[in-house]
């Protein structure tokens, strides 16, 4: 028996949220966090956003009763280090809270010991918890655990 190669994933193409609001929340995610709106169908209550690119990625969002609501979902962007180190200040610019890895308020963004990785979270209009977050090329240090930017 030969053993199969495994794909090689680099990252979330595509995931989908249901919105409360499409409106309130094409405003969000096209005006306040800069992602490009790539299609709106008003007969589906739908709305798709690239992310970095058409050929990098895409968010899906599903107005109300077109797909199941009162769940809260989870998703993370993937992003440069360099964004990392601006984000916190991003987000409290563009009226939306930076928060830590267990929706705690934060002044800068944390680092995930045991990957490692920079990483930042927000909510959006529904209440789904949000991530950007950028993989270190530098060793793992799981004792590190998960703390500020500035410790590690």
């Amino acid at each position: 028996m030969t053993s199969l190669q495994k794909p090689t994933i680099s990252g979330v193409y595509e995931t989908h949220l249901p919105v409360r609001d499409l409106d309130t929340s094409i405003a969000f995610y096209r005006d306040r966090i800069g992602l490009e709106l790539a299609y709106r169908n008003d007969d589906r209550d739908l709305a798709f956003f690239w992310v970095g690119g058409k050929d990098q990625g895409m968010l899906g969002l599903w107005g109300a009763g077109t797909a199941p609501l009162g769940m809260v979902l989870h998703f993370a962007f993937r992003v440069d280090r360099e964004t990392m180190l601006y984000s916190q200040s991003f987000l409290k610019q563009s009226g939306i809270a930076p928060l830590g890895i267990n929706g705690e308020p934060v002044e800068e963004p944390v680092v995930i010991g045991w990957m490692p990785a920079i990483s930042i979270y927000f909510k959006d209009p529904d209440g789904h918890s949000i991530e950007m977050i950028h993989v270190l090329d530098e060793p793992s240090r799981p004792d590190f655990g998960v703390q500020a930017l500035s410790a590690w």
